[in-house]
Formats: C-alpha cells, structure tokens, sequence
C-alpha cells in the first residue's frame, strides 16, 4: 500500500507544473546535466529533485524514483549530508560548479553569516533532504530565487513540491 501511494505521489509530481518557473533551455539542460555528474553522485534519471518553497526558506529533497533502490539512497543521503555541512559553512561551490557563480540567490546566501540560516539534513525512506529556514526576508527571497534557478536548470529530473510533502 505505501509503495502504491508513494508511485502516485511520485507520478503526480511528475506532471506538475514547477509554478511558472521556465525551463531553460535543451543546450543548457544538457550542460547541466554534464557539469553535475562531477558533482553529484547519484543517477539523476533514477532520482528526483523536489524543490518546496516555504514562508522561512524552503525544502529541498532528493528521492528515488523507485522504491527500494538502496544504491541511489545511499548515494543521495551521502550528497545532501555532505552538501548540507558545506552550505552551513557558507560554502555553496558546489551548486556554483553546476549552476555558474551568476546562479540566482547565489551570492545572496554566500553573505549569510553562520547561524542566519538553519540548514537541517534528514533522511527520509527514499532519499533525503536539507530545510533551510531564515526569519530573514533577504535570504528567503534568495533561497526562493535559488529555488526557481534550480527547477529551471534541472527540470527534467526536478519538481516544484509544497511544504507538506516533506515528511514523506
């Protein structure tokens, strides 16, 4: 039964609009594709990248697309663990290698000093995720931007998610 709600979930996902964000383009999803794969060890066409805004920040989750897949839920929780302790160092070259150092909200969380930012790691049965929560409107802006820059570079294997999935 709850691999039967999590592939409707998953499939609903699918087919949802990422909230007026527009794909960029074939070239550019291609290059992003390229650049990642140094980056991040996981199979991006086995796993799926949900992006859900909130009020303080937002949620950022990683999962398999299909139940059981030990090997990519491992490698995803390895990545977001590791991505997780830079971010809260203030380090986000990572996303910058895929992405470009002009990545919107980029610069923005750079300036965060440590602790204006609660960025929290979890692991949930088919992935993980990382919630990154501010009471401060310029880095909630900048992660929202940063957000949408994602849905758009990686909009074949990403989707716009809400708050409430993510305790999935």
């Amino acid at each position: 039964m709850k691999q039967l709600a999590f592939s409707i979930l998953t499939a609903l996902l699918a087919i949802c609009p990422a909230h007026a964000v527009e794909k960029a383009s074939a070239q550019r999803l291609d290059e992003v594709v390229q650049r990642g794969i140094h980056v991040m060890p996981f199979d991006l066409e086995q796993t799926t990248h949900v992006f859900s805004k909130t009020a303080k920040g937002g949620i950022q989750q990683v999962v398999v697309k299909v139940p059981g897949n030990a090997e990519q839920i491992k490698l995803i929780r390895r990545h977001l663990s590791n991505i997780s302790g830079e971010f809260q160092q203030g380090d986000f070259s990572n996303p910058a290698k895929i992405h470009g150092d002009t990545m919107p909200g980029l610069a923005e969380l750079r300036k965060a000093k440590p602790g204006q930012i609660a960025i929290v790691y979890k692991e949930l049965p088919t992935g993980a995720q990382i919630d990154y929560s501010t009471d401060l409107p310029v880095f909630i802006d900048a992660i929202h931007q940063w957000f949408d820059a994602q849905l758009s570079d990686h909009a074949r294997h990403a989707v716009s998610g809400h708050a409430h999935h993510h305790g999935q």
